[in-house]
């Protein structure tokens, strides 16, 4: 703790703490209201910027998981309402289904070297989390909620667009954190639309995937040529790369792979 009785940010652990409190409430309200009384999750609340808004929400039941224990001493003394819905640990290696028995919003100001495996984490559970708002690094948002034909566009965008609606709601300058990380942020909501399934295999749609992103300056023939059969005349996109493609012609593609190979 530093002499104010504040916590000391670890590099380590990625952590920059929001210190706008318009942006702490922004982000609280832009979870989408609950008729009864929605579970509701946050990630690493740090010294609880966020905490107090979304205590105020008489339609959210606030659990919080924090793996800094500086922090969580914090989050007990300024936070008692807690109680024992604060958890000291990992988030990453929660088992969400064993937690929760029943859906549940994800909200966080996330740290930026986990925010990545955040979101498989909420794809692997889809679902279970109706909504999802967080803050990553800019460049991860953009990323996030591009679509096909964008540099931006990339693997998570495809594998969420699926089973997500995706808004970039705003940006967060360096300046409004302490410290102030070297790039800016931004906030995004995701929510979870009434798809339940795809039209293909859910692990080969994510093989297709992974396997034209990862040559992605290359045309999908020569990017996804472990995949095609002998005889793929009949496979439409080849001639483009895989961040031409939206997902439902990643579908597409897929369905007619499988096809082709009889």
């Amino acid at each position: 703790m530093t002499q104010h009785g504040e916590v000391r940010a670890k590099k380590f652990l990625g952590q920059h703490f929001l210190n706008d409190e318009k942006v702490a409430a922004a982000i609280a309200e832009a979870l989408p209201s609950a008729k009864e009384q929605m579970l509701t999750l946050e990630i690493g609340p740090g010294m609880g910027v966020l905490t107090k808004y979304l205590l105020n929400r008489s339609d959210l039941l606030l659990y919080a998981i924090e793996l800094d224990r500086e922090s969580v001493s914090y989050l007990i003394e300024h936070y008692p309402a807690l109680g024992d819905r604060l958890m000291e640990g990992d988030f990453l290696r929660l088992n969400l289904k064993e937690l929760f028995n029943a859906p549940f919003y994800l909200i966080g100001n996330f740290p930026y070297n986990i925010s990545t495996q955040i979101l498989f984490a909420v794809l692997e559970n889809k679902e279970m989390i109706p909504s999802m708002v967080g803050m990553f690094q800019k460049e991860v948002a953009e990323r996030i909620a591009s679509g096909p034909g964008n540099k931006d566009y990339g693997i998570l965008s495809v594998l969420l667009q699926p089973w997500y609606d995706i808004e970039y709601l705003f940006t967060v300058n360096e300046n409004q954190f302490n410290p102030p990380p070297r790039v800016k942020s931004a906030v995004l909501r995701m929510t979870r639309n009434k798809r339940t399934e795809l039209e293909i295999d859910e692990a080969y749609f994510k093989l297709l995937i992974k396997t034209g992103f990862n040559q992605r300056r290359k045309t999908l023939r020569n990017a996804l040529r472990p995949l095609l059969p002998p005889d793929f005349s009949s496979v439409p996109y080849l001639d483009l790369r895989a961040e031409a493609l939206s997902w439902e012609q990643f579908v597409t593609l897929g369905k007619a792979i499988i096809k082709a190979r009889g």
